[in-house]
């Protein structure tokens, strides 16, 4: 697992006409997205590692300027790439808190056993974070501990869930 890639920002436009891109951050807070190196930025099916040389919070939005990308066009270059980190580069979780990339693939149980599927990904809205569910059909489950996520065990693959499979 801690080779794994992870996806954790993208390149979203350009900013100013020396180089430097506008980026959306997956991190928390969103500039915490800057302390991860190297980066692996896919774009195009074609991967490179870029290195991002300074960055700063812009406003609400996340800034950055990266080796070898000197002014606007080559900036532009970039726009749409996935910024890329290995797994293992992520502090570990805090006691009770786990990484969404981590319960990506475990398989999801109800209480009485009955397999729903694997985690395909979450996402978050307003009121929780939602998992999103594969199985013969999609589930969308609240992530919400102890009411619905009754246990989650990361070294058995596998969440257990108070949900009715007919749900």
């Amino acid at each position: 697992m801690s080779d794994r890639q992870i996806t954790v920002g993208r390149i979203v436009g350009v900013h100013g006409v020396r180089g430097w891109v506008k980026l959306l951050s997956h991190t928390d807070p969103i500039d915490n997205l800057l302390r991860y190196r190297p980066w692996r930025v896919a774009l195009d099916g074609n991967e490179t590692e870029l290195k991002p040389l300074e960055g700063r919070l812009q406003g609400k939005a996340l800034v950055a300027r990266l080796e070898g990308v000197d002014d606007r066009d080559q900036a532009m270059r970039w726009i749409g790439a996935d910024i890329r980190i290995d797994r293992s580069l992520l502090p570990p979780a805090k006691q009770g808190e786990v990484y969404w990339v981590d319960l990506e693939g475990l398989k999801v149980r109800t209480t009485e056993g009955v397999l729903l599927g694997t985690v395909s990904h979450l996402f978050a809205t307003a009121a929780n974070d939602v998992v999103v569910v594969q199985g013969e059909r999609e589930r969308l489950i609240p992530f919400i501990k102890d009411r619905f996520v009754k246990s989650v065990d990361l070294d058995g693959g596998e969440i257990v869930v108070d949900w009715d499979p007919e749900f």
